[in-house]
């Protein structure tokens, strides 16, 4: 089991980092001030949040930085346009211009409502994520209970080879006796007829009443 490094990213800092970059780029400020404020919450260096979010962090939020780019230029808008009309009313005081006043309620109502749809997003992809990790943890298991399965009928294999060799090997062994024995036996029936031919080939003889000996035919 591999240790877990003690500067290691928890998904908790990687989750903040994108949150803290996400909001300095709607508000129009510099991503080194949000790596900063990262490094003041976390206890890490401006430049280790730096690198983290160039290097991991930001392949995953492409989305979310899209939309705090858009609601970045909104900002931008309404501001330019909130100082022109400021300046083209100068007789009129703020309370004398509800539209103004009205516009900039609704402003940051919406531009609210797109940061805590942001954060709704961020946390749902966290749970996604986490989800995913466990789905691949999950399948490397089955990977690795199927390749132990593999690896033991692997060996089952391999020893039912082996014991089908050994009996080929005994057959053979018991092939060769057993030819070995025919050619034994048939050697044997044929000196047999050899000898029973050349029994039947020699003379016979008997002895009559007088004692003398005659050849039988």
């Amino acid at each position: 089991m591999s240790a877990i490094r003690q500067d290691a990213w928890s998904d908790e800092d990687d989750l903040i980092l994108a949150e803290v970059t996400l909001r300095h780029i709607r508000e129009g400020s510099t991503q080194l001030s949000a790596f900063e404020e990262v490094g003041e919450r976390i206890g890490r260096t401006a430049a280790a949040c730096g690198f983290r979010w160039n290097s991991f962090v930001r392949k995953k939020y492409e989305a979310a930085i899209q939309i705090a780019k858009a609601q970045r230029q909104k900002r931008t808008q309404l501001k330019k346009h909130a100082a022109v009309s400021i300046s083209g009313s100068s007789s009129v005081g703020l309370l004398d211009a509800p539209e103004l006043s009205t516009g900039k309620t609704e402003s940051f109502t919406e531009e609210t409502l797109s940061i805590d749809a942001v954060i709704r997003f961020l946390r749902q992809w966290r749970n996604t994520y986490q989800d995913m990790n466990r789905h691949i943890k999950n399948l490397e298991k089955e990977l690795q209970d199927k390749e132990d399965e593999l690896d033991r009928l692997g060996r089952e294999n391999n020893k039912l080879n082996k014991q089908v060799n050994e009996v080929e090997t005994d057959y053979r062994v018991v092939n060769d006796d057993y030819k070995a024995l025919i050619q034994i036996m048939d050697r044997a029936r044929k000196m047999a007829f050899l000898v029973e031919e050349e029994e039947e080939e020699k003379p016979r003889f008997k002895m009559d009443a007088n004692g003398n000996l005659e050849r039988v035919e």
